[in-house]
């Protein structure tokens, strides 16, 4: 059989991302093998603004969504007949953003009679580690994202269960706000997390860990800690000292994500630790993590830098769990800004007991 032909059976799911920032279109295999996985930033356009715009971030997206679709198909050696359905980011995200990938896919669906597939974002971060690893269950997902920071529970395949969360600032906001104070342009988190490797001390800084027990996260507190420490030294007529408050920020965000996933793994049972979303690039929470999982003997997986940002790949990671309980959507798909994780969650059929079955 010529590898053409292998290469094109099994499933084959298009899959749109537009949640925010970023233009993406990709085609997955069986949910694992990845054959075309393109990307279209924003940043520069956003970067003028300080942030995401989401009307411009909407615009931007219908600009180049229809020449991402033709150019993934061409990249991925398949056909449209080949594809075996069209997943696309529901929620959560900008609304408007997040509408211009969902009528393309439905557009698609219906123009090529294939199921439609609403796929929760976060569900895609967490199902980006299978893209090159193999989860075990029970498994705890620690996603680090602009706008999410969760301690989620994944019981058995496709079952989610949110066990803590922030409660005011994700770690992404944070990062582009203290970015912000210290001068630098959006988006800050890159620039911290340099800093913050480079600098030989830090500043001494609060670490928040709320109640006894508690899983939740709390950045508010912290960035105004970071402020007050800029407008002190301007005040007297210093200049900060932005590696060291780079580095004391840091080293306080990653101890508390550090020590409450650790402590949720050891507490849940969990065979492993997975690391999701855009902030799981940042190299000074992989290396702290990934020593303390050594020392902890926890199996830490965190994906490629290539799957950590938002990205289509992972979106037809995660639609795949639907599709092989042919869990589909109806072509009245709306954009969900909020859409519950957990909600979105595998619905697996019971069991039918037969006459032999021991009660």
């Amino acid at each position: 059989m010529m590898q053409q032909d292998i290469q094109r059976e099994g499933c084959h799911i298009l899959a749109i991302e537009t949640s925010c920032d970023e233009t993406s279109v990709s085609i997955v295999k069986d949910g694992k093998i990845v054959l075309s996985n393109l990307v279209s930033s924003q940043i520069e356009t956003h970067k003028a603004f300080g942030g995401v715009v989401p009307e411009v971030a909407s615009r931007k997206h219908v600009e180049s969504i229809t020449l991402m679709i033709e150019e993934a198909i061409q990249e991925s050696g398949v056909v449209l007949e080949d594809i075996s359905a069209i997943a696309v980011t529901q929620g959560p995200g900008l609304v408007g953003a997040l509408l211009v990938g969902i009528m393309a896919a439905k557009s698609l669906a219906f123009a090529l009679d294939k199921p439609l597939i609403g796929t929760h974002h976060i569900a895609g971060h967490i199902y980006a580690n299978n893209l090159t690893a193999e989860i075990q269950y029970p498994s705890m997902a620690l996603v680090v994202s602009g706008g999410h920071t969760e301690l989620v529970l994944l019981e058995s395949e496709g079952q989610f269960q949110l066990i803590g969360s922030t409660r005011d600032d994700a770690v992404g906001e944070a990062y582009d706000k203290v970015a912000r104070a210290l001068g630098f342009p959006y988006p800050g988190g890159p620039y911290v997390d340099n800093l913050a490797m480079e600098a030989e001390s830090a500043v001494s800084l609060p670490r928040v860990w709320l109640e006894a027990n508690s899983y939740d996260f709390s950045l508010s507190g912290l960035k105004s800690a970071v402020l007050n420490v800029v407008n002190q030294k301007k005040m007297r007529g210093e200049e900060p000292m932005i590696g060291e408050i780079a580095r004391g920020f840091q080293e306080s965000v990653v101890e508390v994500l550090v020590e409450k996933a650790v402590r949720a793994v050891r507490q849940y049972g969990a065979k492993q630790l997975l690391l999701c979303g855009g902030v799981a690039v940042n190299r000074g929470l992989r290396a702290n993590l990934t020593d303390r999982c050594e020392k902890e003997k926890i199996e830490l997986l965190i994906p490629p830098f290539e799957y950590c940002t938002d990205n289509a790949a992972m979106i037809g990671a995660a639609a795949y769990l639907k599709w092989k309980h042919s869990q589909f959507t109806t072509l009245d798909l709306k954009a969900e800004p909020s859409l519950s994780l957990e909600k979105w969650s595998v619905t697996y059929q019971p069991v039918e007991q037969t006459e032999n079955s021991i009660d």
